[in-house]
This record gives C-alpha cells, structure tokens and sequence, in this order.
C-alpha cells in the first residue's frame, strides 16, 4: 500500500521544492514524483496542507521525558515512554542515554537498549552511555560516588549492544589511548567530554578514534589565550562531530555562532540532552537523589547549577534559526543529516530521497510539529 504525501514543502537534499508528491511504501520512501505519476492514482493521500516536511530529528542524547528519568529505570517500559513524548516533538531517532551510574547500571540500560532494538521499537536507533569515565573537576550534575577511570575490565560491558549504535563519552584523561582505540575497532562511538584534557592529548585522543565532542563547551576546560585545550582541539579539527545544547542558557549564542565558523556546519548536530522535564508540567524531579527544579524552562541543581535541560528538539530547531541566525534548511540539517552521518546512519535515515526509512516530521509556519512519520507510520 502506497502513500502519497501531497500539497507540501518538502527538504530535498539543500533545498526546499513545492509542487511534487512524496511516495511512501511501506516503511521506505519510493520516490518524489510530480502529482500526476501514474503511482499516486491508487495511494492513500495525505494532504500537508502547504506546510514543511523534513526529515525526522534524530536526537543522539536523552536523558528521559515525560516525568520519566532512563538512569531511575533502565527498562524496555522506560524507552517506549521516553521515545513517545519525544516523538511529539518531531524526534524520530533517538539514543536512551544513561549518565554516570554503577557497571551494574550500565549493563541493564545496555539490555533494555537491546530489547527495544530486538522489537523494533519505533525510534530507538542504540545506547548513550554518557560516563562514568569522567574527570571529577568537570562532573557538572553527574553523582561524583560513580566516576571511575575507564579500564580494560569496563571494555566488555560497553561493548554488550549489538545491532544498534552506541555513543560513549568519557575523559580522555581518565583511560589510555589505546582502550579509545580499542573502543572505536570495537565500532563504539567516542565522544569527549566532561573533561580537562589539553589540546595535545585531545588531539591525540582524536587520533586514536574519538570521533566527537558532548556538549561543547559544557563541562569542558575553557578556551584560553596560551591553551586552547579542549575545545579548541574540538574546533580546530574539522572531522568530528560536535554536539551543541541551543537553548540560550547552556551557551552563549554568540560562541557557538564562532564555533560554526571554525569548522563545516556538518560537523554539528542539535541535541537536547534533554531530562524528565520534557513533556511534562512537573516544576520539580528527582536525579540520582536531588531535587532539580524547572524554572523557566531551565532545570537546576540545589547549587543552581545547570542539570540537563527541559529542551525538545523542535525548540532545537527553532533556535538554532532566530539565535543562531541559521535558515531553516540548515538548521534541520543539524537536526537529523548531519546526527545521521556521526551514527554512520546517513545511508538511511536523515534525507528524503528513495530508499530511505520514511521518518519524517511535518512542521507549521511557526515550526512546531503536526505531525510525525516512524518508518512510515504516522502519529
């Protein structure tokens, strides 16, 4: 059974085109057509009323949404929820992500990731495993009783996904170059962060298969005159991916409008790093035994630190335009091309083009969404 979505603004590759029909079968997108191809007369229409059809988002860092926390609960129960609320927020691919937490911890997240990819689980493309390999000078709100150094007898357990993707972000300075090596063979995908590491050993961490940076510039060693460090190693190599938090309070708008300068825009992807408080009224949760408040979209710590955010990725999206200046074109590139290539995904997902999943997301003129497409199915 074919579907035809008619009467839209559709992202094609770096430009937007009105005026053709986009063909779903079954779970793959068949083709863009003119409204007249012979395969429109027999599927089922759906009119997107001259609104904006992108590829879906793909949201490489949630921590939970909808009251729900994955650290609290590392079950298959926990994922479907989370995936549900922010699958409302145009999110069609997303890693549960689990911050610092015990071995033990770690396994059973790795098992409930493993048993959503085993059902087919709408969304779940793999596993953030964001610490507990970390340095305990920039641990932000990560409970500083589970940070450890990342040794060989940790190796195993990371590597217990199979079929997904698995994001791992640690402090170079906590491990060795050769168990980052390791690691990346092994096909996980390193990410820096929450770290003090200097512009050599970043770089040399880089070198060794770190193929992108958590949050930069959060819970980072600043930039500085006489060492660039972190984040200037981050910025000054133009090959791996950098996630970036735009909600106006993690950063500054204007350093991360330097960053985009420093490297191409496809070394960039939207994240949310997104807490319980997404998708849900709740002024308050729990993490790991603290109270974190929500107070004007912003979640804190009893210290006032920051906590993760109550960001969505439509919110992502709608930023990245009107503070970063972005158009919209690029803006969703960062949204779900652009996370796709960091997965080694962009074969099928993060593009409108035949053969493709059909994990799409429609938005308004305001770009909020209307309406979300998981494979071809739609909510």
């Amino acid at each position: 059974m074919r579907t035809a979505l008619v009467n839209g603004r559709l992202l094609s590759g770096e430009v937007i085109v009105s005026g053709k029909t986009l063909l779903l079968a079954g779970s793959r997108i068949e083709a863009l057509v003119d409204p007249g191809d012979s395969r429109c007369r027999d599927a089922a229409v759906v009119d997107l009323q001259g609104q904006l059809l992108l590829p879906g988002f793909i949201d490489v860092q949630v921590n939970g949404g909808g009251g729900v926390l994955f650290n609290d609960d590392p079950s298959l129960e926990s994922i479907r929820a989370i995936g549900a609320v922010h699958r409302c927020f145009g999110t069609t691919g997303f890693l549960p992500t689990l911050i610092s937490d015990d071995l033990a911890t770690i396994g059973r997240a790795i098992a409930a990731v493993q048993s959503a990819l085993d059902a087919g689980m709408p969304g779940v493309l793999g596993i953030h495993i964001e610490g507990p390999f970390l340095n305990w000078a920039r641990r932000g709100v990560h409970d500083s009783k589970h940070l450890r150094s990342l040794d060989a007898n940790s190796v195993a357990v990371l590597r217990g996904l199979r079929g997904g993707r698995t994001v791992l972000t640690l402090a170079p300075e906590m491990t060795t170059l050769d168990i980052i090596a390791k690691l990346a063979a092994d096909g996980i995908l390193v990410c820096a962060g929450h770290s003090d590491a200097g512009f050599e050993l970043t770089t040399a961490a880089i070198a060794h298969g770190v193929r992108g940076f958590t949050h930069l510039f959060n819970a980072m060693a600043r930039l500085e005159a006489r060492a660039p460090g972190i984040v200037g190693a981050a910025l000054y190599d133009t090959g791996t991916w950098c996630g970036i938090i735009v909600d106006g309070h993690h950063v500054d708008p204007v350093m991360l409008k330097l960053a985009l300068r420093c490297k191409p825009h496809n070394r960039f992807m939207l994240v949310t790093d997104a807490m319980p408080a997404v998708g849900s009224s709740a002024s308050s949760f729990m993490l790991q035994g603290r109270t974190i408040r929500v107070v004007d979209g912003v979640c804190r710590d009893e210290s006032g630190g920051l906590a993760g955010t109550a960001l969505d990725m439509a919110a992502a999206v709608r930023n990245a335009v009107s503070l970063l200046g972005l158009d919209i074109v690029e803006a969703a590139r960062m949204a779900g091309e652009y996370p796709a290539e960091f997965l080694g995904l962009d074969r099928e997902l993060g593009r409108i083009a035949p053969g493709y999943r059909a994990n799409l997301v429609l938005l308004d003129g305001d770009l909020r969404v209307r309406k979300t497409w998981i494979e071809g199915a739609a909510s």
